[in-house]
């Protein structure tokens, strides 16, 4: 058995925890493998809609194993949260939630670093969503980091303690007022106070050695899912740096954040919407500034399940779409929100950029200082709501032509198409 491997083409927000989901009865596991509480999938059936910042989006079948594996990072309040919004509608966890001994923790004083940083940078902003990913991975990667299974012993709270009065060092440097600095409603003592709480909690879970796990449930002819978090453009070495997460979100992060060979790779997912979308800062060569970029934020309800702020809303760029497709080794494409374009008469679609009077399909290294000039072509709308669609074969014949067009630009066929946010708005082709 392999590990199939579902991800985001885009920067994010493409639509990953529905199709998830929506799969997950297809596979005994479901592994996220890296990201953090930046993250926000969001399912939605039976008239209930869940967001999910660090659960895998498998929870919701009580036979499917879900595992949040070493490449993710945990804010350990922010996860006792999500499992009370699980709990308050019935969805049990303790049975089919394991965690890896080796994911990294977030500490609360990494949010305020990560907030001091931010407000450093002033114009220069990345638009971080002030999680704590950055400094934790940061930390991660200088070797001073705090694992899950670090909670299990003796002297974790002066290993605690020693690492927090670092921030605080970095912090006074900074000349950042953390006594009034807010995290989520709460002031950083009272933040910290339910983090400790909530690190008792996941104490009661199945805590793993999670690469023994997945190796094992491989040979044991388990089938298992990787759920990516982000997207592709946002990958830390292939993303549109500096404008980029911490994490690797391309398919080859799957081996580091779950511990599995590159062999054992299977048949990759990739998920992208019909129009392209944007949180934060950072290039956006089709960004519309219009009445039809609002049109779009509108219906698609582009606005950050995580942060809340209104995305960057653009046409649908196919030299990005191609160059994701190319990292990750897509097998088979997913379309999402295609209901969102029904208002369109005409669909514009980024086929080239003009840089420098020059045409090319590939994305400049810096995309910020570049003058990037998208070059469309125009394809016809079909001017009908699609939320009620059951079956492909019932779609108007110019939504079966957007997708084959797609479909021959990038070289990779569309297996799915979704018309809508709900479970049941899922078309197979």
């Amino acid at each position: 058995m392999k590990v199939d491997v579902l991800l985001g083409l885009q920067w994010g927000d493409e639509g990953k925890g529905k199709i998830v989901d929506v799969l997950t009865p297809k596979y005994d596991i479901v592994a996220r493998f890296q990201g953090g509480p930046n993250a926000g999938h969001t399912i939605e059936f039976d008239g209930y809609k869940f967001i999910l910042h660090t659960i895998p989006s498998g929870i919701f079948n009580k036979n499917t194993i879900n595992v949040i594996g070493n490449g993710v990072i945990i804010d350990a309040y922010i996860l006792s949260k999500e499992l009370d919004n699980l709990t308050a509608k019935n969805i049990e966890t303790k049975d089919n939630l394991f965690i890896s001994k080796k994911a990294h923790l977030i500490l609360p004083s990494h949010r305020l670093l990560d907030a001091a940083y931010e407000q450093e940078k002033g114009e220069l902003k990345i638009g971080s969503t002030l999680k704590g990913i950055g400094p934790t991975y940061t930390d991660k990667t200088a070797r001073n980091g705090l694992r899950i299974g670090d909670i299990l012993s003796t002297n974790f709270k002066e290993r605690y303690d020693t690492l927090k009065n670092k921030h605080l060092q970095i912090l006074d440097y900074f000349k950042f007022d953390y006594s009034n600095h807010q995290l989520d409603g709460d002031l950083f003592d009272v933040y910290e106070k339910n983090w400790f709480k909530a690190l008792e909690r996941i104490k009661s879970y199945k805590l793993i050695d999670s690469e023994y796990f997945i190796n094992k449930a491989l040979q044991d002819g388990k089938s298992i899912l990787a759920e990516g978090a982000q997207g592709t453009l946002l990958d830390l070495e292939f993303g549109s740096y500096p404008f980029v997460t911490s994490s690797n979100t391309i398919t080859a992060g799957v081996c580091s954040g779950l511990g599995i060979s590159p062999k054992k790779v299977g048949k990759v997912f990739g998920i992208f919407k019909a129009y392209c979308t944007r949180v934060g800062s950072g290039p956006f060569p089709t960004e519309l500034m219009d009445d039809d970029g609002k049109i779009l934020r509108d219906i698609g309800n582009e606005y950050g399940s995580t942060t809340g702020r209104p995305r960057r809303c653009g046409w649908l760029d196919i030299p990005a779409l191609k160059y994701s497709i190319m990292l990750d080794g897509v097998d088979e494409l997913l379309m999402m929100k295609a209901d969102v374009l029904s208002p369109f008469d005409k669909i514009k679609v980024c086929t080239s950029y003009k840089i420098n009077n020059q045409d090319t399909e590939e994305i400049p290294f810096d995309g910020l200082s570049q003058n990037i000039e998208p070059q469309y072509e125009e394809v016809a709308g079909w001017r009908k709501d699609l939320t009620q669609l059951k079956n492909i074969d019932k779609s108007p014949e110019e939504l079966v032509s957007y997708a084959k067009y797609i479909e021959k630009l990038v070289d990779t066929p569309i297996s799915v198409i979704s018309v809508g946010p709900d479970r049941q708005q899922t078309l197979f082709r």
